[in-house]
């Protein structure tokens, strides 16, 4: 028996090298000020091994998502020589911000079943739950949403924007636009062999107002009244501070 079992020992050879992820952000937290213009987050990590290199074509791919939410898309067309609102859908879960990089192409660096569980390109990030069966051309609607976003700079695909140096190191630069969503933004990063997910990681940055900022939204949302009493204020000072100087410059 034990004769047997150390057979079977040495014609199974060395065990597979188990690859796992060691990676950090150059920040964890962003704060939104009154001259916030973005930001630049710089993702970087190695891949550690416990045995040589196995075999097959080393990718790794990240992501950056903001917080997600309901958006109605709605679709215009020209009724009666106007353009007009003639349908919408409403998708359930969509990022406010996504942003993907890879080493390689996508279609290379995960394979379609992987990318459908760990819901990695754009389309599996958002959920669309209910849309085929309210409108006939559900695809369109969500085509037309990552368009939108991807004109705006809020969804990103940088194929090739994840640099790898020795099949160990990688760093990977993200932008961080001006109009962020406060909230929790996920990172994720993965590796793959030969498309397979070998695998991952997970960090969080924090969006948060700050300063002045901070202070106008608390009060917008605990003392609405107190609020919307300074904006009128603050309006009707702007108006005769305006008028006050027009008259200066009429004399």
């Amino acid at each position: 028996m034990i004769r047997a079992a150390l057979l079977l020992l040495a014609f199974a050879g060395p065990a597979a090298a188990r690859e796992t992820i060691v990676a950090g952000l150059s920040e964890n937290m962003v704060a939104i000020t009154t001259n916030f213009t973005g930001s630049q987050i710089l993702v970087y990590g190695a891949i550690r091994r416990d045995a040589p290199e196995p075999p097959g074509t080393l990718e790794v791919v990240v992501t950056v998502e903001g917080p997600s939410g309901a958006v109605t898309v709605r679709k215009k067309s020209r009724r009666w020589g106007i353009w007009m609102n003639t349908a919408s859908a409403t998708i359930t879960r969509a990022p406010s911000f996504y942003a993907i990089a890879s080493s390689g192409p996508m279609a290379q660096a995960m394979s379609a079943t992987d990318n459908l569980r760990y819901q990695v390109t754009v389309p599996r990030a958002i959920r669309s739950v209910g849309v085929a069966s309210a409108v006939a051309d559900a695809p369109d609607f969500l085509d037309a949403l990552i368009r939108l976003r991807t004109a705006e700079g809020r969804y990103i695909i940088d194929e090739g924007g994840v640099s790898v140096v020795q099949q160990t190191l990688f760093r990977a630069d993200f932008s961080l636009p001006a109009d962020l969503v406060e909230g929790d933004y996920r990172v994720r990063m993965f590796i793959t062999r030969n498309g397979q997910v070998v695998d991952q990681h997970q960090e969080v940055i924090q969006v948060t107002k700050a300063g002045l900022e901070r202070w106008i939204n608390t009060l917008a949302q605990t003392q609405p009244l107190i609020y919307g009493l300074l904006a009128l204020v603050l309006a009707v000072v702007a108006g005769w501070a305006a008028s006050a100087a027009f008259s200066v410059r009429r004399r």
